[in-house]
């Protein structure tokens, strides 16, 4: 007769059936004091700051009329995206320090999101991010075209419709995950969290995530800040008679941006 790890530690059967039960234990696992505590105080001021300096971000643009601006559109989409990926992975990490092993105590809903959230988070910002850096391409280097391309209207629009690919594209992380019985011996009935298939059939997944928004990103933003760097450069070599170089530049991106809030 096979027994289970509950019956055996609740004397519900007899000991001979549970030789090969307690044989399958592995031994608990803690980390050390020293490192729960160095890692709790660095974690969470990375927690706090980050949190607290992403919601000041979001408040304040949002309150104050003279930021409403594209730019600051993509600065408020890429916080909110840098405050999920935070409250998706630091709580937790810090939370395990004190847990046996791989010990996870928000069954499988909370598996599934905490995965979820932490993809979602970090794809959303790297779209925020190239959006940020097409914006400014074009408001110093087309700044006759950014009135009627960068208008807050447009960047609503693709703001939001960046969410929504992010949105879906995550989706399917929501049911590639699950919890199982970890053994340890004097813990009966822990769980952790993990992949449902083994990690070789994920290799298609990582690696569309790495093109789509590392690679790409990556690629596009060297080549628009390259554009960006040459512009200013040949706009600082015209003078205007009694203004330093680099002040017509300067000029027709301020007039750019006061343009934008209103």
């Amino acid at each position: 007769m096979n027994a289970t790890p509950c019956e055996c530690f609740n004397l519900t059967t007899l000991w001979t059936d549970c030789d090969d039960v307690f044989d399958n234990f592995k031994e608990p696992e803690y980390f050390s004091y020293r490192y729960r505590t160095v890692g709790t105080l660095f974690q969470g001021i990375v927690f706090i700051v980050g949190v607290l300096g992403n919601a000041m971000v979001v408040l304040v643009v949002s309150k104050v009329m003279a930021l409403h601006s594209p730019t600051n559109y993509y600065l408020v989409s890429l916080a909110i995206a840098d405050t999920v990926v935070l409250l998706a992975s630091v709580p937790q990490e810090v939370l395990s320090y004190y847990l046996v092993g791989n010990q996870w105590i928000w069954g499988n809903v909370g598996c599934s999101l905490m995965i979820y959230c932490q993809n979602l988070g970090i794809n959303a910002s790297s779209l925020s991010l190239v959006t940020l850096t097409v914006e400014r391409y074009i408001a110093i280097c087309h700044p006759m075209k950014a009135h009627k391309i960068c208008t807050i209207g447009r960047a609503k629009k693709i703001t939001v419709g960046m969410w929504v690919f992010a949105i879906f594209y995550c989706s399917p992380w929501l049911f590639l995950t699950e919890t199982v019985p970890v053994n340890y011996r004097g813990y009966p009935e822990i769980h952790q969290c993990i992949f449902k298939r083994p990690r070789e059939e994920y290799l298609v997944g990582f690696f569309l995530d790495l093109v789509l928004f590392y690679v790409i990103p990556l690629i596009l933003s060297c080549i628009l800040y390259t554009l960006i760097i040459r512009s200013l450069n040949e706009r600082g070599k015209v003078t205007v008679k009694g203004a330093p170089k680099g002040s017509v530049a300067l000029e027709a991106v301020n007039t750019h941006s006061k343009s934008q809030a209103h």
